[in-house]
């Protein structure tokens, strides 16, 4: 967790766009969820992968195939796609540069290193708190928060270009059979 990637940021969206089509019943493919953010296949893809990986999405073979959410969207938390795009990563690593200070030669003494560094220990409490409001936040409620600043169009919108997508693949597959 020491940087959150624009990668998170990118899979954030994608599913937010899958919570809409889960609602259709219609899983979406990267190549889709990819040209709708104007952003490279190849990048999603490689996204989907670690979230499919992790229990996020779920793949759909097949014509008409794509991916769809693997669970609920309440209960897919923003936690969870750090985790699966970045790893677990530590916040902050402790270097024990409190026990290299010019004054003690050779020799630290015991007070300087005993127990948690003062430093780490803010650290530690920023990392805890940081995951325990992204873990607060689904999917679900970044959907619903979103929905109430776009218009109701919108939404719409989104939800009849994924539809539309669909019998373009399936026009894809049909021809590259």
């Amino acid at each position: 967790m020491a940087h959150v990637s624009a990668g998170v940021e990118y899979a954030l969206h994608c599913l937010l766009f899958l919570v809409d089509a889960q609602e259709l019943g219609q899983p979406a493919s990267a190549r889709d969820l990819a040209e709708l953010q104007k952003v490279p296949a190849e990048f999603v893809a490689k996204l989907f992968t670690k979230l499919q990986k992790a229990g996020v999405v779920v793949a759909r073979e097949g014509i008409g195939g794509g991916f769809a959410l693997a669970r609920p969207a309440t209960d897919i938390t923003v936690l969870d796609v750090v985790e699966a795009v970045d790893g677990r990563k530590a916040l902050f690593e402790c270097k024990e540069i409190r026990a290299q200070c010019a004054l003690f030669g050779d020799r630290t003494p015991g007070w300087a290193v005993d127990g948690v560094c003062s430093i780490h220990a803010v650290m530690i409490e920023a990392e805890k708190r940081t995951r325990d409001v992204l873990a607060a936040h689904t999917l679900a409620s970044i959907a619903g928060r979103a929905a109430m600043t776009a218009p109701r169009d919108h939404a719409d919108g989104v939800r009849e270009w994924l539809t539309a997508r669909t019998p373009r693949r399936h026009r894809r597959a049909q021809t590259s059979q």
